[in-house]
Formats: structure tokens, C-alpha cells, sequence
């Protein structure tokens, strides 16, 4: 394998971590200047700064020609987001869901999750499917905006901080390095990703799916830790939802818009890797409504079948003899245990609720 890939991998991570980290530091402070709840803080500034990786890596990919990579990373991503991010963060500190979460968040990822293959049926995204998906993300953000200003503002601190210029400027110079970070992060990233899955042999679907995911995915992985175990549970379950609403709508919308000739989407996508997106997102639906709390052995079963969906890339990826005997004991038992749990799940919060 190629050294340089290597290291330009490693340190392309790096820098997209250190990005998102002080583009997050700095917009969280933006937002609290502006008076935004901590929920909206979560789906929107923080969600939207930690997706920023996936952002940057998208836009880069497609310009590279690699459009699996793109459409992995996101589809990858948001798998990872629930199942690994969500998974360790309940697992540390049962997470507190907010009802706005369960009644609206929620439903619209299941929803954008739901309109991604739609879109993509002939193959690929285009620049219409990209300016419809832009447009959705739009109007979310600013109907989150709309409806998520505290009621109750001190006003004679807010005239305080509107007047203090100095707070702003070094927020707002915190937000643009870290972009920078970003860019230059995503670059090293996709090119190093490149390299290893020709000398490896494993497709670029597979590459984006669990390196280019798991490595993009890591802002959110210790943002959502971070915020669980300092009491701030909103702002963990909400980066969650809100970073997966914002890279279907704005990471493949502004991809779409920006790509040459669009996105490709592979048919390995459309028949594998989407459906289990949109199956962990409905998965959420029960759990989250269940007491409004995701327990320690909720979060344990988002790990597990995180392992498996890895596991399962993995053999797929290399035609392991292993294979058709894990399919079929997932499709058998494992999936359906699964399904007849959170349908338990969902009949007893409905017949008992809290």
C-alpha cells in the first residue's frame, strides 16, 4: 500500500476532527449570542457545522470523479450516525428525548430518508433533484430558526451583546478556519481514499460507506459524547437528527448542484445501502417514543447492528465464503427478532404512556 495514501488519509481526518471542532466552537457561541434553545442549537448549528466534513468530502469526490465515494459517504454516514454515534452516547448516559424530536425531527428524516431512492431511480442525482433537495433544507433551517427563539430573553444582555462587536468577529474567525481546515482536510481525504481502495481492491462504495463515514462522522461522535455526559442530551440526540436531515438535503443537494453531470447512484446503493439507511431511521421512530428515552440496552442494539452492517460490508466487499450463512441468520432471525421488538416497543408506549 502507498505510504503517502496513508498518511494523507490520517492527516486528512485529522484536520477535518480539528475543522469541525473549532467551526462547531465557534458557531455554538454565534448561536448563543443569538438566543437560539439548546435543541435548535443542536439540529442546526451544531448539526450542520459537524456535517460540514461531509460537506466538504462530497463536493471533492464529485469533482474527482468519484461519485460513489459521495453518495457512500452520506448514505454511510447518517448509518453510522444512528447506529454507532446514537448507540455509544446512550449507552454511556441514557439520552432524553424532546417531543418536538418524536413529532417532527424524526418524521422528517424518515421522510427525506424515503425521497432519496425516488430521486435517484434513473441512477443519479441531477441538478433539479439538487436544487429540490437544497430548497427542502432551506426552508427546514429557517423554519427551525422561526419557531426555536427562546420566548423568554433578557434584553438588556441581548442589546449588551449586540453592541459588543467582539465576540461576533472572533466567533465568525473561529467558523472560517475551521472551514479552512475543512477544505483543505476533505482534499487529503478523498485523495488518500482513492488510492488505498485501488491497491486494496474494494470498491469506492465500500471505501465511502465505512472509512470515508466512520472517519467524516467522528465531529459528531464526540460532540454527541461530549454533550450526553455534560447533561446537554438535546444537543446530543438533536446533532443526530439534524446532521442526518442536513446531508440529504444540503450535503447531496449542493453535490448535485455543483457536480458536472451529477451524482452516479450505484445500483449497489439503491438496493442495499439506502434501504438500510431509511430502515434505521425508522427504527428510531419507536425507540425515541418509548418513555422518550433511549436506555443503555437501546443503545447496545444500535451497536450491535452496526457491527453487523460493518461485518457484513466487509465479506461482501472481499466474497467471503462466510457470507451467505450471515445473510441468511440476519434475514432469519436477527432482523426479524428486531422488528417484533420494536413493534413491542411501540404497542406498549402507546397502551402506557408516560
Amino acid at each position: 500500500m502507498d505510504t503517502t495514501a496513508l498518511v494523507s488519509l490520517i492527516a486528512g481526518l485529522v484536520l477535518l476532527v480539528a475543522g469541525a471542532e473549532i467551526l462547531v466552537r465557534g458557531a455554538s457561541r454565534i448561536a448563543v449570542l443569538l438566543h437560539i434553545s439548546p435543541l435548535i442549537i443542536g439540529l442546526t448549528i451544531v448539526a450542520y457545522g459537524t456535517s460540514a466534513p461531509e460537506m466538504a468530502v462530497s463536493i471533492q469526490s464529485n469533482f474527482a470523479g468519484e461519485a460513489a465515494i459521495s453518495i457512500g459517504n452520506v448514505v454511510g454516514s447518517n448509518i453510522v450516525n444512528v447506529l454507532l454515534i446514537l448507540g455509544i452516547s446512550s449507552a454511556v448516559i441514557p439520552l432524553i428525548v424532546d417531543q418536538q424530536l418524536v413529532r417532527l425531527d424524526v418524521p422528517i428524516m424518515i421522510g427525506v430518508s424515503i425521497l432519496l431512492p425516488f430521486l435517484a431511480m434513473d441512477g443519479s442525482l441531477g441538478k433539479l433533484d439538487g436544487l429540490l433537495l437544497f430548497v427542502g433544507a432551506v426552508v427546514y433551517t429557517i423554519f427551525l430558526f422561526c419557531s426555536g427563539r427562546e420566548e423568554e430573553v433578557d434584553l438588556d444582555a441581548a442589546e449588551g451583546t449586540s453592541r459588543s462587536l467582539r465576540p461576533w468577529v472572533s466567533n465568525i474567525v473561529l467558523v472560517l478556519v475551521g472551514m479552512v481546515m475543512l477544505t483543505i482536510g476533505s482534499d487529503w481525504l478523498v485523495a488518500g481514499a482513492i488510492t488505498i481502495a485501488e491497491a486494496i481492491g474494494v470498491s469506492n462504495l465500500v471505501i465511502g460507506l465505512t472509512v470515508v463515514a466512520l472517519g467524516t462522522s467522528l465531529p459528531e461522535l464526540v460532540t454527541s459524547v461530549v454533550a450526553s455526559m455534560k447533561g446537554e442530551r438535546d444537543m446530543a440526540v438533536g446533532n443526530v437528527i439534524g446532521s442526518n436531515i442536513f446531508n440529504i438535503l444540503a450535503v447531496l443537494g449542493v453535490a448535485s448542484l455543483l457536480a458536472p453531470s451529477g451524482i452516479e447512484v450505484s445500483p449497489a446503493a439503491l438496493n442495499f445501502d439506502i434501504p438500510v439507511m431509511i430502515a434505521v431511521a425508522i427504527a428510531c421512530l419507536p425507540i425515541f417514543f418509548s418513555g422518550n428515552v433511549i436506555s443503555r440496552w437501546e443503545g447496545w442494539l444500535f451497536l450491535a447492528y452496526y457491527a453487523a452492517y460493518t461485518t457484513y460490508l466487509i465479506l461482501d466487499a472481499t466474497n467471503h465464503d462466510a457470507l451467505p450463512i450471515f445473510s441468511r441468520m440476519l434475514g432469519g432471525f436477527v432482523i426479524p427478532l428486531t422488528v417484533i421488538t420494536l413493534a413491542t416497543i411501540s404497542w406498549r408506549a402507546r397502551r402506557h404512556p408516560k
